[in-house]
């Protein structure tokens, strides 16, 4: 397990354009915190204007994208967390990025671009460490 050198409770959302799983850093290691799935994304529309040529799967995910960034901001604005790290696939954190409030990129402490969902906790904590 690597050492995390991150401030205790950490708010850490490794995410795609299908699933996302938080976790928080306690004493140096991630402890996750549950799942968030889409849902029903034909609710929430999708993020922003869809250009002609994106298909079905690619709306989705950008829909799923608008639904991380809304819930970070909620969080936010209750206080559940003081600092964030977001680690998500290059396309998913392309459409993230735009549609964060400041409120949440005020407390992005680290970023990364790669899909860890899947990966066992371990690689996460060793993708985060160095």
């Amino acid at each position: 397990m690597a050492m995390l050198n991150f401030p205790e409770d950490t708010f850490v959302v490794v995410a795609t354009g299908r699933e996302a799983k938080t976790f928080h850093v306690r004493s140096g290691a991630l402890e996750h915190d549950g799942d968030w799935l889409p849902g029903d994304l034909a609710d929430d529309g999708p993020s922003g204007k869809s250009p002609p040529d994106r298909s079905p799967k690619e709306s989705m995910e950008a829909t799923f994208s608008k639904i991380i960034a809304e819930r970070l901001y909620i969080l936010a604005q209750k206080g559940a967390f003081e600092r964030l790290i977001l680690v998500a696939d290059p396309d998913t954190l392309g459409e993230i990025r735009p549609l964060l409030h400041q409120e949440v990129t005020d407390k992005i402490i680290l970023e990364q671009a790669k899909t860890l969902t899947n990966s066992p906790v371990e690689d996460i904590e060793k993708s985060l460490a160095a």
